[in-house]
């Protein structure tokens, strides 16, 4: 049945749509309409909206929010199709969590999010902080992991300024050569010069 669906990322053109979905759900349009292209859509064949939902990012952290729907009936068709897409893009930003305040019970059963504990809950971004105070979490992949993909890539960073270091020192070493060469070839040329005058000089009568 997926295949009679597309999800993708929210384009300007979808804007009308989603603000229509918005006001039916009770969502405040006027300002997730600024906010658009953190939206996921799942639309039909014929291009008709039929869900959407947001993803929210601050560093590390991901927040799903402001999920609607313009037939209940087919929630449990759309949900899963959104959240894979959803798991696709936190992975690919590299997020650690992924948060949440929505309330059915799919984000429990389906998703794997659970209630944090207090020292999960602190790791909340500040962005995330809302009037609501049920928040679910799931972690994606462990915190130290940012210290090592960062060392990763200061050694990659420091092995490149390594290589073009050698390279500025071997192109330096070539381009002295270079000019002692001539340096060389001057002194002789010159040596030669005044060795040649010398002796046409001591050959002319005085």
């Amino acid at each position: 049945m997926s295949s009679a669906y597309q999800v993708r990322r929210a384009t300007t053109d979808d804007l009308q749509s989603l603000v229509s979905l918005w006001n039916s759900a009770q969502l405040p349009a006027d300002t997730l309409d600024k906010r658009f292209t953190e939206f996921q859509i799942v639309e039909d064949k014929t291009g008709k909206l039929l869900g959407a939902i947001g993803l929210q990012l601050s560093g590390t952290e991901g927040k799903l929010h402001s999920e609607a729907y313009s037939d209940f009936g087919l929630t449990d068709h759309l949900r899963p199709l959104l959240w894979e897409r959803i798991s696709t893009v936190a992975n690919n930003h590299g997020l650690f969590r992924l948060w949440t305040d929505e309330s059915p019970p799919f984000w429990k059963k389906e998703g794997g999010f659970t209630e944090p504990a207090a020292d999960v809950l602190a790791k909340k971004p500040e962005a995330f902080s809302e009037t609501k105070s049920r928040w679910l979490v799931l972690q994606l992949r462990e915190d130290r992991a940012a210290p090592s993909s960062l060392d990763a890539e200061f050694a990659r960073f420091k092995a490149e300024e390594n290589a073009q270091t050698g390279k500025i020192y071997q192109q330096a070493r070539f381009f002295k050569g270079v000019a002692l060469t001539l340096s060389v070839m001057l002194f002789i040329f010159v040596a030669v010069g005044l060795i040649y005058l010398f002796k046409v000089r001591s050959r002319l009568p005085h």
